[in-house]
């Protein structure tokens, strides 16, 4: 970062960053799917949940903790951890029936426990925060407390944007899918975080045992 660079311009590249993360396929977007179909604006709710771990991450990292989530310790604690959470979460997708899919049950306060528990249970989230978000943050700090309030409702906007686009598309088109589809997307989603579940507490295990 440079002296000649100005906020706006950090802002856009924050942007452009933020989006290819959170674009990728993970276990929020598998949530996001899930609920989109009950609710259009669940995304909103799912950013929610996913910024109460973010932004006091955030703070923290701010205040020189990311080395703490470089320590093998913690990494492995996230990992087995968050992965039987995940794993879980799955189980309980895939006993989901069509008719429960569609009724509306306290769908804000499981929308937002959605994006708070993917979001704390991915080991992957902190590591990157402690590397790339960290030093996105170091940029930040150039301008000041300003820069890092910016950076981080920034970021979380695109979050919150994509999260809630994701699950507008699902809710208005959700008149075309038969509760077969209901059934196969589901499960999709439901593999996608056993996966992702299982490969953390892999990862954990493995880490715990290296020599």
């Amino acid at each position: 970062m440079t002296e000649t660079t100005s906020l706006p311009l950090f802002l856009v590249s924050i942007i452009a960053i933020s989006l290819t993360g959170v674009m990728m396929p993970g276990p929020v977007t598998a949530v996001a799917v899930t609920k989109g179909i009950q609710h259009k604006k669940a995304g909103a709710l799912i950013a929610l949940g996913h910024g109460i771990i973010e932004f006091p991450l955030i703070a923290l990292l701010y205040f020189g903790f990311a080395r703490y989530f470089e320590f093998d310790g913690v990494r492995i604690a996230v990992g087995i951890i968050g992965g039987i959470v995940l794993v879980t979460m799955a189980v309980g997708m895939l006993k989901t029936s069509p008719p429960d899919i569609n009724a509306v049950r306290n769908e804000r306060y499981n929308s937002v426990l959605a994006g708070l528990a993917t979001t704390a249970a991915n080991p992957y989230f902190f590591l990157w925060w402690a590397t790339v978000g960290a030093a996105l943050l170091a940029g930040a700090h150039e301008f000041g407390g300003v820069g890092v309030v910016a950076f981080g409702i920034t970021h979380w906007l695109c979050d919150a944007a994509w999260l809630l686009l994701l699950t507008w598309l699902v809710f208005n088109s959700k008149k075309l899918w038969t509760e077969r589809v209901h059934r196969v997307v589901f499960s999709i989603c439901a593999v996608v975080l056993a996966g992702f579940g299982g490969w953390f507490v892999y990862s954990g295990i493995s880490l715990a045992v290296a020599p």
